[in-house]
């Protein structure tokens, strides 16, 4: 296969090997290691690139999905998307079905916390110019956060060092849909700290 063969094959402004493979086209790594090394294409992590040409077109949170699969940014991530906390974000932090990893590209650092199976839901798919990504829904996000960090939010003072935007959670979340997201965790600690969110 040619570059310009790879250009016409895949439509998008990213692609894993098995998009590849998957339009009946053979691929060898010696050639993705070419095209990175002639500055055609951004290795995001093994199996997967991007077009150098679309660099500035493509969004940090499409990749965050594309990366690591089964995920949808949440946490810090959506938190700061939403406006419920300060937005001084060093990475695009994930939850996923799968084991906690971290990659460094191009695009940054992308962070994926594991999260059990029975919990992954409550995320929406937001469609861009040139792909997609998934984002927790503000309930799912806040609730994702507490759970996860738990072990941390020990006393008043842990929970006032999250920072929330206290106008922000009144505005932006659903009461009655974040109660019953609530009880779906199924976890008693966590109620006391989700509580407070809603006052």
């Amino acid at each position: 296969m040619k570059y310009n063969d790879l250009s016409k094959v895949i439509k998008g402004s990213y692609f894993s090997r098995s998009d590849i493979l998957s339009q009946g086209q053979e691929i060898f790594d010696y050639q993705l290691h070419l095209w990175v090394k002639k500055g055609y294409l951004l290795k995001l992590r093994n199996g997967v690139y991007a077009f150098v040409k679309d660099r500035e077109r493509i969004k940090g949170e499409e990749i965050a999905t594309l990366l690591y699969q089964p995920s949808y940014l949440s946490l810090e991530s959506a938190l700061a998307w939403y406006g419920f906390i300060p937005e001084m974000l060093y990475a695009h932090v994930s939850v996923t079905a799968r084991i906690n990893r971290t990659f460094t590209n191009a695009f940054g650092t992308f962070i994926y916390r594991h999260l059990k199976a029975e919990l992954f839901w409550g995320y929406t798919e937001i469609k861009t110019d040139h792909g997609h990504y998934l984002l927790a829904e503000p309930e799912k996000a806040l609730l994702d956060y507490i759970y996860l960090n738990l072990s941390r939010i020990r006393s008043d003072a842990d929970f006032e060092n999250i920072r929330l935007n206290a106008d922000m959670l009144k505005e932006r979340l659903d009461a009655d849909k974040f109660l019953k997201y609530l009880s779906a965790f199924g976890v008693k600690k966590m109620k006391v700290w989700a509580l407070r969110c809603l006052h």
